[in-house]
């Protein structure tokens, strides 16, 4: 297992394009492309709002009712959410034109927009970007780059990972690449995940394994605590490396796993890292924990914190806003079992311990808040489990990007 240069055309058989449509009213890329020269076993995680975008409706029913898929095409500057029965015939209209140009069935063509709320998409825009990008498809690095920084609406930097990896003396690749910098929540968010892979594996494997890692990757984020209308993650399977395909949970299957985990966990902090007027990545450790539902709710309870990401913004050491956000996450533990440490580049300090605090120097502490990564460890002393969650620092800089998003 390598992790290697590249995301979404790093692995075999996949293509990708990007063009300026002129849909953000400016002069940089906001149409992306995805092609697969065969078609794809396909899995797919979608938001939990009650509020879903026309997309995420249809790219639910290629995944639930088609199971395969070739080709996706993803447009930012609007979401097309709550857009009535137009935008879903919009969706419908762009998988067709995408469709006919590539000579694949519009079933089998995913839709996704990003941006904002309560638009319609302006289709002769959409139109003319679809046939700039079929006839420039790419397998180079540089078209994958593109197409990773043209979905991007305010985040500050493309996001992708891939890696190789061996099954049955075969070369295998799984690349990704992702958007999301607010309106950013556990249970999914204003993210966009692609994933494509040349394994061979079942639609039925595919699909449970990416729901379980979203568990422990995308779903243990938050920037804001706002759930999105459009969050998705596609996972894509070509089979082009021709290993004997996976339909069994085997020890092919657990490499598999570990790759996907790999790529999900870099992609989920990279979102993290990258929130809205952001300035440190702050990931949230419960360990020995009793099970991994208790971890996991109090380690997003802790992140998800305003008064701990503020905290973390003026690299002072309050914490008792962390063990309050402990308390209020609504697992059960023992207070007076538990430890604190904070950590970074800079060092490790231990904070509070079994009910009391620590005599820790001040100054220490505040320069290990100081780093751009900075890890929370809360000890419970209750068991083996543990769980991660990932998020960032509140800034002046979130409420000035969000008071204007529209301008």
């Amino acid at each position: 297992m390598k992790q290697i240069k590249g995301g979404v055309t790093a692995a075999k058989g996949f293509f990708a394009a990007c063009t300026a449509a002129q849909i953000r009213g400016t002069n940089r890329d906001d149409m992306a492309m995805l092609y697969s020269e065969a078609p794809c076993a396909v899995a797919g995680t979608f938001t939990t709002n009650v509020v879903q975008a026309a997309p995420v409706l249809w790219d639910k029913q290629i995944v639930e009712e088609v199971g395969q898929a070739q080709a996706l095409v993803v447009n930012s500057g609007i979401a097309n959410a709550c857009t009535g029965q137009e935008g879903y015939a919009y969706c419908e209209e762009m998988a067709a034109e995408v469709g006919t140009l590539l000579e694949i069935p519009k079933q089998e063509v995913f839709v996704a927009s990003t941006g904002v709320i309560g638009m319609q998409l302006p289709m002769d825009r959409i139109r003319s970007g679809i046939e700039a990008m079929a006839v420039s498809l790419s397998r180079e690095f540089s078209a994958g780059n593109g197409a990773a920084n043209a979905i991007l609406t305010t985040d500050t930097h493309a996001k992708e990972c891939a890696v190789e990896f061996e099954i049955a003396g075969k070369t295998v690749t799984l690349g990704g690449m992702c958007k999301g910098s607010g309106m950013i929540h556990p249970n999914m968010c204003t993210m966009l995940a692609f994933l494509t892979t040349d394994l061979a594996i079942s639609g039925d494997l595919l699909r449970e394994a990416l729901k379980e890692d979203v568990a422990d990757t995308y779903n243990m984020i938050s920037v804001d605590g706002d759930t999105s209308t459009n969050d998705t993650v596609l996972l894509m399977a070509n089979g082009i490396a021709e290993n004997p395909c996976i339909t069994e949970k085997n020890e092919d299957y657990g490499t598999f796993r570990e790759a996907l985990r790999l790529v999900n966990t870099e992609l989920s902090k990279m979102i993290a890292g990258d929130g809205e007027g952001a300035t440190a990545l702050l990931e949230v450790k419960v360990i020995h924990a009793k099970t991994k539902e208790q971890a996991r709710i109090i380690s997003k309870s802790v992140v998800t914190s305003n008064l701990t990401k503020a905290m973390l913004f003026g690299h002072d050491a309050n914490f008792g806003r962390v063990l309050c956000a402990m308390g209020y996450s609504g697992a059960e533990f023992d207070p007076e079992m538990v430890s604190l440490s904070f950590e970074s580049d800079a060092g490790q300090i231990e904070i509070f311990c079994e009910g009391a605090v620590l005599d820790f120097d001040e100054q220490r502490a505040s320069r290990i808040l100081s780093e751009p990564v900075v890890t929370v460890i809360a000890d419970l002393k209750e068991g083996t489990e543990e769980a991660t969650a990932w998020g960032c620092d509140l800034t002046y800089d979130y409420i000035k990007i969000n008071a204007d998003y529209r301008s």
